[in-house]
């Protein structure tokens, strides 16, 4: 599995690239416009992303922008994104508007901090990325 942490605060940044670097590759990026321009590299370089845990709140881009623009490019490459990147969103925005934004902006999953590594094992391993 190769994943894309984008998360802006040191700590939830930390913990997410210590857990899932046991099952893969792990990159990071500290804000939208970072993991749109590494997604955009690792799909030039037919290196895809296998996952995305994207925080919403950011500076430069948040979340919900990225998320928008890394599905735009794979939708320019052809693929539709249930056949794309996984995306989980990593929030401490638990308002149910929000959430549902996001889910009609074609994230996969959203996930309340402090992240539940259990829960986010669980999602990963619903996409069979993971064992």
């Amino acid at each position: 599995m190769k994943a894309l942490i984008v998360e802006d605060d040191f700590t939830s940044r930390l913990a997410l690239q210590t857990f899932l670097s046991r099952y893969g590759e792990c990159h990071v990026a500290v804000n939208g416009r970072e993991a749109v321009e590494a997604f955009r590299s690792a799909l030039a370089a037919e290196e895809r992303y296998d996952l995305i845990c994207m925080d919403i709140m950011m500076p430069e881009m948040d979340g919900r922008e990225a998320v928008k623009q890394v599905r735009a490019i794979e939708e320019a490459h052809g693929t539709l994104s249930p056949a794309g990147v996984k995306i989980i969103m990593t929030t401490a925005v638990s308002d149910v508007e929000e959430v549902m934004r996001c889910f009609r902006e074609l994230c996969d999953a959203y996930l309340l901090k402090p992240i539940n590594l259990g829960e986010l094992l669980k999602q990963v391993r619903s996409y069979q990325l993971v064992p």
